[in-house]
């Protein structure tokens, strides 16, 4: 592993649509330092131009797969920032994974953590029907019962929740920022 004084990798954990990657690219750059998003790495190392081809394209259980592979990369390449998947702590492996680096200080791990109306909101500004669904045929309404399933693992995994309901996305980058100094 290398030197003792690197800082650990800051892992942002959540559902689609609450900021990962937004959020994630900015405290990075801020800090100097590099950001991964694992979406993106996973859609790459599967060929694939975005998360959603590569879903349609290989199907959820190759994704999955591919994903804790692209985790465990990035994680001993130790990004300064590493923004996961929605899916990524259910992908076979990952959480212990997660649960083994944060154990050994080398991760510090942050739920942003928005209500499924929030994040539903979000989406239908942002794109969200353009995501792949992984319930049915719509991503927006697979929220809710998304949330229900993965917010108990996110708890468990992070070191912190960041509450993002009615937080504007300056607020909430405040507030990660000050978390992760």
């Amino acid at each position: 592993m290398s030197g003792m004084n690197t800082p650990p990798t800051i892992v942002l954990l959540g559902l689609r649509g609450s900021g990962k990657s937004t959020l994630g690219a900015r405290l990075a750059s801020d800090l100097g330092r590099s950001f991964v998003d694992l979406d993106d790495r996973t859609a790459a190392a599967l060929g694939c131009a975005s998360p959603g081809e590569a879903l349609r394209s290989v199907g959820e259980e190759r994704f999955r797969i591919a994903e804790t592979e692209s985790l465990e990369a990035a994680l001993d390449q130790r990004p300064g920032v590493l923004a996961l998947g929605g899916g990524t702590p259910t992908a076979p492996g990952a959480a212990d994974a997660l649960r083994e680096r944060g154990a050994a200080g080398s991760v510090r791990l942050l739920y942003l953590r928005a209500t499924p109306a929030t994040l539903s909101a979000r989406l239908s500004l942002v794109g969200g029907p353009d995501r792949p669904a992984l319930l049915g045929d719509d991503p927006i309404a697979e929220i809710g019962p998304l949330f229900e399933r993965r917010d108990p693992l996110y708890r468990e995994l992070a070191d912190a929740v960041l509450h993002l309901d009615g937080v504007g996305e300056d607020a909430a980058y405040a507030m990660l920022r000050s978390w992760a100094m």
